[in-house]
């Protein structure tokens, strides 16, 4: 059981490695961190970025559930 959750573990960092250096750089500067995303609240559907970001979030998450199991199974 607690080889399992490793392979899961080591699967899903590799996804998050993945999903991290498919994501573009921003580099908006300091216009950005003040002003925030002003540019895509005028936006209609959600782009291509903002679901890699979900996708992101979501893979951190499982990365940290998974990391937390393995260390309590032990």
């Amino acid at each position: 059981m607690h080889g399992l959750f490793i392979i899961l573990q080591i699967a899903s960092a590799l996804a998050l490695i993945g999903i991290v250096m498919s994501q573009a750089t921003k580099s908006e500067g300091l216009q950005g961190t003040i002003g925030g995303k002003s540019e895509s609240m005028f936006q209609g559907k959600p782009g291509f970025e903002d679901k890699l970001a979900e996708v992101t979030k979501w893979s951190a998450i499982t990365f940290m559930v998974l990391s937390a199991i393995v260390t309590y199974i032990k």
